[in-house]
């Protein structure tokens, strides 16, 4: 399917703008990519008979290519590059604005993580969005802001699955079975991860966690931990002298014994606090990064349990 739009104005400011982070262009997986093993292939253009689907970064990517599977005809397209992040700040390239273009169907999060969107919907108003958290329960923060990382929870990344395989098999009626299918299928490995994890997380005997940055709360809340405090809000934003003073009494009032970093963002203030306190740091995925592989999110999540289990266990 092809569309015509007056992009060359919009393409030229968009050189001009700058972004909080330095992503690469849209990632295309051309071909069918099978269950559990996409690949992110090379930048072609799309045949007219292509059902074309961009997801929005990398967790609704690995989401995605579980539904579509090995259906002949589509292609499945990264916009973000996988090595993003979360889109919290996100601005848009004009390499992602030629992806929306030929795009059929754009799957976003939702939630506040896609704060572009206004734009694309000015400049692809008849673009089809499946926005996956629709009808997820969701966790509201001190602001009043609800929380967008659903995925973390397998029980809601499971029902995000549904959602974006309902919406393909109505935007893509010639392969909805196929979706279907493989959606029903996907959402209830998830699930059964999802008790796996629980189950092994059981008997471990500390509970509270302090993590750096908003992104656990599902987490949390699926593994009945307790996130007894957070130092950055949003990554990046450095805590304040005050804060981490406030952060190192949360850890020796309550025993904490644990510090919990992410991959993708710097550890500094993680570190000081650790040297004040004698806290271990461990690293927990939020999963907003990673090779474009199907499997990847039940790889990370087990290995997050084990990350836990080592340091809940100490």
């Amino acid at each position: 399917m092809q569309r015509r739009f007056r992009l060359i104005a919009l393409l030229a400011a968009l050189m001009l703008l700058g972004g909080c982070a330095q992503p690469s262009p849209a990632q295309p997986s051309p071909g069918q990519p099978s269950p559990g093993q996409p690949s992110p292939g090379q930048p072609s253009p799309a045949p007219d008979d292509t059902f074309t689907v961009v997801t929005s970064f990398y967790p609704m990517y690995v989401l995605t290519a579980n539904v579509v599977g090995d259906a002949q005809g589509v292609e499945l397209v990264n916009m973000a590059e996988q090595q993003t992040g979360c889109l919290h700040d996100y601005q848009l390239l004009p390499a992602d604005m030629q992806a929306l273009e030929r795009a059929d169907v754009f799957v976003i999060n939702g939630a506040g993580m896609e704060s572009f969107m206004s734009r694309v919907s000015e400049q692809f108003a008849d673009l089809t969005v499946i926005t996956a958290s629709e009808g997820v329960e969701m966790i509201v923060d001190a602001y009043g802001e609800p929380n967008a990382h659903v995925w973390l929870d397998p029980a809601r990344a499971a029902q995000q699955v549904e959602r974006i395989a309902a919406g393909l098999a109505e935007a893509d009626p010639q392969r909805a079975e196929i979706y279907r299918q493989n959606g029903a299928a996907y959402a209830q490995r998830l699930r059964e991860l999802g008790g796996e994890l629980r189950a092994q997380l059981a008997d471990a005997p500390k509970r509270d966690i302090i993590t750096f940055h908003e992104a656990f709360p599902y987490f949390a809340e699926a593994f009945d931990l307790n996130i007894a405090a957070v130092v950055e809000r949003e990554p990046g934003s450095e805590p304040t002298t005050q804060e981490i003073a406030r952060t190192v009494d949360i850890v020796r009032e309550a025993g904490i014994t644990a510090l919990f970093v992410e991959p993708q963002y710097p550890d500094r203030a993680a570190e000081t606090i650790a040297r004040e306190t004698g806290a271990s740091l461990y690293t927990l995925d939020p999963i907003v990064t990673g090779e474009l592989s199907g499997d990847a999110y039940e790889e990370k999540m087990r290995q997050n349990a084990a990350t836990l289990l080592e340091a809940l266990g100490s």
